[in-house]
Parts: structure tokens; C-alpha cells; sequence
């Protein structure tokens, strides 16, 4: 695995080429958000996909959400109503996770029973450097020790996940609390995980 650390506010723009470059060739990625380390790849590629529901240990895993760079291009791979758009564009870039209603151009695989999907504008440079370079969105998916606790410590992650992603990018221990959770796909609002985002909006 290559490893590089980067400054969480201004990311060296060659890690960041060089993670884009991996994702386009298929590979896997470990990266910060403004929550916990997610584990990526390009949502258009099936065997890299596979790939993480490998490392995940979950063939069955639905791969819930994936980072996007801008509202702009949310709306590419999202049926987005009034009253989404609005709290979302209050609360973004932000530690939340949105449900909504799936657009076609969403492979399948990222698809829930309920035809929706998870997106996500993490308030991190790296992460939105990432998607804006590569031209599209990548999963997000936490990094989790076999019993499911999410790791923060970077050097803890490199030796357990070492063999089985491509590179990976450290931006120093993260807080470890993850995304807060919003169901906005039906007329109602529903705070599906109350993570390190306020939910207060929709109680």
C-alpha cells in the first residue's frame, strides 16, 4: 500500500493526482472526511466495488453512501426535492449523510431496496479534492476493525489494512464519529443514526 500524509486544509495536489489515478485503474483508497477514514473507489467500477464489500468482510454489504463534490453535481445522481435542497444547502459541506430518492445514472449496486441512495459533501478538503479531480463520485464507507469499531489512529490503519488497498491518505487521528444520518426521500424528514452532526432541524 502506498501511504502519504497530507495537510488537512491544503492537500499536496501530486497524493491527491496519484489517489485519482488509482481510483481510475480500479484500485481501493483509504481517506479522511470530516467524520471518520472511509474506504473508496470509483461507484462505476464493479470489481472495485466487490472489492470493498471483500474488505469489508459483507458480500451482501449495501454500500450506502458516496461523496460528491458540489450540489451541482448531487443532482446528477439524485432526485433532490425543495425541501431537501434547502436543508441540505444549509447544512453542507457538513458530517451528515442524505437519503434520497436514486437517480438512474447510480449503478445498481449502490442502489437500497427502497431505491434510494446515501450522499454525502464532507466538509474536508481531501476528500472533496479527491471527487472534484476524478470527475465523479467515490464510495464512503467507514474504516472498521473486525468487531466494526471505526479506527482513527492512521498507523493503526496502515498495518491492519496494509495488503489490502491501494494507498492511502493521512490527515493525523480523526474524531471518529460518524455522519449523522437524514432520511429525506418522503415527505417527512427521518434521522435515521444521530452521528457528529446536529439533527435538530428534523426532531
Amino acid at each position: 500500500m502506498e501511504y502519504y500524509e497530507l495537510h488537512p486544509d491544503n492537500p499536496q495536489i501530486r497524493y491527491i493526482n496519484r489517489a485519482v489515478e488509482i481510483l481510475r485503474e480500479g484500485g481501493i483508497i483509504i481517506y479522511p472526511t470530516d467524520t471518520v477514514y472511509g474506504i473508496g473507489c470509483d461507484i462505476f467500477n464493479k470489481a472495485a466495488l466487490d472489492r470493498v464489500r471483500t474488505i469489508k468482510n459483507d458480500p451482501d454489504i449495501k454500500l450506502l453512501s458516496f461523496i460528491c463534490p458540489n450540489f451541482k453535481n448531487i443532482s446528477n445522481y439524485a432526485k433532490v426535492s425543495d425541501y431537501a435542497y434547502r436543508n441540505m444547502k444549509y447544512l453542507l459541506p457538513g458530517p451528515y449523510t442524505f437519503i434520497l430518492p436514486a437517480a438512474k445514472q447510480v449503478p445498481k449496486k449502490l442502489w437500497t431496496k427502497r431505491n434510494t441512495v446515501g450522499i454525502r459533501i464532507p466538509d474536508h478538503n481531501v476528500a472533496l479534492k479527491i471527487v472534484e479531480e476524478l470527475g465523479n463520485p467515490i464510495v464512503s464507507t467507514s474504516v472498521t476493525n473486525r468487531k466494526g469499531n471505526v479506527l482513527v489512529d492512521p498507523l493503526e490503519i496502515k498495518a491492519i489494512f496494509n495488503n489490502q488497498v491501494d494507498l492511502m491518505l493521512a490527515s493525523g487521528n480523526l474524531a471518529g464519529k460518524p455522519s449523522s444520518i437524514i432520511d429525506l426521500s418522503n415527505d417527512e424528514p427521518e434521522v435515521i443514526r444521530e452521528g457528529a452532526g446536529d439533527v435538530s432541524l428534523f426532531v
